[in-house]
């Protein structure tokens, strides 16, 4: 009834030509303003989609990883190392839930 194997020949079939047509089609460089600016900021947009359900949920409490990543967005906002803004978004989620921890006892 469900074969794995063409789901697995669909999905590779699917990601083929989403990376193969484009190269096919398009063969001269992009001159509309609108479409490059929405081609560069795909991968970002993307990874934030993919990123910002898991800051919330990988924390014990939800505002911790709300609170942490506000910090991230300040202290990348000014231009802050990516090592240091890993490093207080991860601290704040400490002390934020140690804080809670420690006011619901």
């Amino acid at each position: 009834m469900h074969n794995i194997y063409i789901y697995i020949l669909g999905m590779a079939l699917v990601t083929y030509a989403i990376r193969v047509l484009p190269l096919t089609l398009i063969r001269k460089k992009i001159e509309n303003r609108l479409i490059r600016s929405f081609l560069y900021y795909v991968p970002y947009v993307t990874l934030a989609v993919m990123t910002f359900p898991a800051i919330i949920d990988a924390t014990q409490y939800p505002i911790a990883g709300a609170i942490a990543l506000l910090v991230a967005i300040v202290f990348a906002f000014f231009g802050r190392s990516l090592f240091f803004v890993a490093i207080s978004s991860s601290l704040t989620v400490l002390v934020v839930e140690l804080i809670i921890k420690l006011l619901t006892k």
